[in-house]
């Protein structure tokens, strides 16, 4: 079939299989390109791998370090008449490149906030690993499911405390709007919490170490963002912020936990970029868009892969660590440097419908968007008559 782009609000609801194999190559390149990081993990558990940050940290630990890679991700395959997720797509191509290498890469594809795909995922590390030295925890989910007792949570995108106008645009209409948006009931803080905080990053390290699957010395990281003063009603001091800030609680019980055998848990702050999550937050659009703007001019912009990347070898992996006074890994300073959030503030109140081409770089927002689903990538013939239905090589579906 010949795949195009249809996009329904911020989410497109198709992906083209070779553009994101080109993304994910485009991605194993820069990090080929940047050297080896010293030190770095051997087996890694990535706990959300196959979009965005948690991707991007697949990578840099198999081609930045010749490490062995177990993902977990749910994602929705194709078929004849339809596509797949573009996490398939990408998860597809990543073990395909990782086979060509000669590094272990298995996948599994299930809820990973339930204890089934917990206790596969620890007989695939006895039976393939032995160990992990290293879990990333990426996920980035509407809803969970407890794994104790069948309640179904869901997440919410609202201000805590008072109703909220923020500004924002219309990336159909390509126009600046407000948006008004409620406080959050306790009940929807809660349920955000018990999604996006961190007790199912806890549980996953308390099942791998009761059942020794962890290695002396292994570490642990969440992501996490904390931006600046333009996100910060809807996002900080929201209700995902509350989230966020779970994380940062949750942490330190993680971290007694791993000093036992010599290991270590971090939260790791990333700056903004566009991801699948992004897109859905009424704020970040526009503000990726001046953000981008911004960066580029001053040569500092950075996507999924360089962040990742430098996290591993900054501070993950790296002689001094970029750490703040909570205990935090930074890989986000570039983004939060007051000259760059001085900038973006004044153009976020000058930018109106006539002027979004010359105070932002909308543009390139749009095509960090379409290339999260494969679209708009070099080298790719979107002419051509493409199978959608892509199977992953190592793939133990639950």
């Amino acid at each position: 079939m010949i795949i195009k782009p249809r996009i329904r609000g911020f989410i497109c609801v198709t992906a083209h299989p070779e553009g994101c194999k080109a993304n994910v190559k485009e991605q194993i390149d820069y990090v080929t390109a940047q050297g080896k990081i010293e030190g770095g993990p051997k087996k890694v558990l990535v706990i959300g791998a196959s979009t965005g940050y948690g991707l991007a940290a697949r990578i840099s630990a198999a081609f930045g370090s010749d490490a062995a890679t177990l993902g977990i991700f749910f994602e929705r395959p194709g078929d004849e008449s339809k596509t797949a997720t573009a996490g398939w797509y990408n998860s597809a191509a990543f073990e395909e490149f990782a086979d060509a290498k000669g590094l272990y890469a298995k996948s599994i594809n299930g809820d990973a906030f339930s204890d089934e795909v917990k206790q596969k995922t620890i007989e695939l590390i006895k039976q393939d690993l032995g160990q992990v030295d290293l879990v990333v925890y990426s996920l980035a989910a509407p809803r969970r499911t407890h794994p104790k007792t069948g309640e179904v949570f869901n997440s919410t995108l609202k201000p805590i405390g008072k109703q909220v106008t923020i500004r924002g645009i219309n990336t159909d209409k390509e126009t600046i709007n407000e948006t008004t948006l409620e406080p959050a009931t306790p009940e929807e803080i809660a349920g955000t919490v018990a999604v996006m905080g961190g007790e199912d990053w806890q549980m996953w390290i308390e099942d791998l170490k009761a059942a020794g699957v962890l290695a002396e010395g292994a570490k642990t990281t969440a992501f996490t963002y904390l931006g600046e003063e333009v996100t910060q009603d809807i996002y900080w001091n929201g209700s995902i912020g509350e989230a966020k800030k779970d994380l940062d609680k949750r942490v330190l019980d993680i971290r007694s936990t791993l000093a036992e055998q010599g290991g270590d848990a971090r939260v790791s702050v990333l700056k903004a970029v566009v991801t699948q999550a992004s897109s859905a937050i009424p704020v970040m659009p526009l503000y990726l868009s001046l953000l981008f703007k911004v960066m580029k001019e001053k040569g500092t912009h950075e996507g999924c892969i360089e962040q990742v990347y430098g996290l591993y070898k900054d501070s993950l992996y790296g002689a001094e660590p970029l750490v703040d006074n909570e205990g935090r890994l930074r890989a986000d300073l570039k983004e939060i440097a007051p000259e760059v959030q001085a900038e973006v503030g004044k153009l976020w109140d000058e930018v109106t419908n006539d002027n979004i081409p010359e105070l932002t770089d909308f543009a390139g927002y749009k095509s960090e968007f379409m290339r999260l689903f494969g679209f708009g990538l070099n080298g790719v013939d979107y002419a051509a008559d493409t199978n959608p239905d892509v199977k992953i090589k190592h793939l133990i579906q639950m």
